[in-house]
């Protein structure tokens, strides 16, 4: 069972101001796209990033938060990622479009969550 309520204690180790919470690739992708997502601490607050290779601007929801996100909240914040189609570069739009491969290890119910999505779309 997938505890959706599930945080981290902490999302940093001490060994810098940012970390990486999860990768999300997606293998039906032409290319294999992969987004990195990292929480940046920033004045009492998590910023959070989404990265990938072509360099496009990700919009995230929440961009911020003052604590470490619930399993619920990366979902969405994952499921809910755009990006300004005038300024798009690559294959952005579709990838997003997709359900990803996850990786985390913050979050150990992150990959069967989409599994199990991928599954019921057929995906695997």
């Amino acid at each position: 069972m997938i505890n959706f309520d599930f945080k981290p204690a902490s999302y940093f180790n001490g060994t810098g101001p940012n970390t990486l919470i999860c990768k999300l690739s997606y293998p039906e992708s032409q290319w294999g796209e992969e987004i990195s997502i990292y929480a940046n601490a920033l004045d009492g607050a998590y910023y959070y990033e989404a990265v990938d290779f072509y360099g496009n601007d990700i919009k995230l929801n929440p961009e911020k938060s003052p604590h470490e996100l619930s399993l619920q909240e990366l979902i969405f914040l994952i499921e809910t990622m755009d990006v300004d189609p005038k300024t798009a570069q690559g294959n952005i739009q579709l990838t997003l479009s997709g359900i990803p491969l996850a990786e985390s290890i913050l979050y150990p119910d992150l990959e069967a969550y989409f599994l199990e999505k991928r599954k019921t779309f057929g995906m695997i």
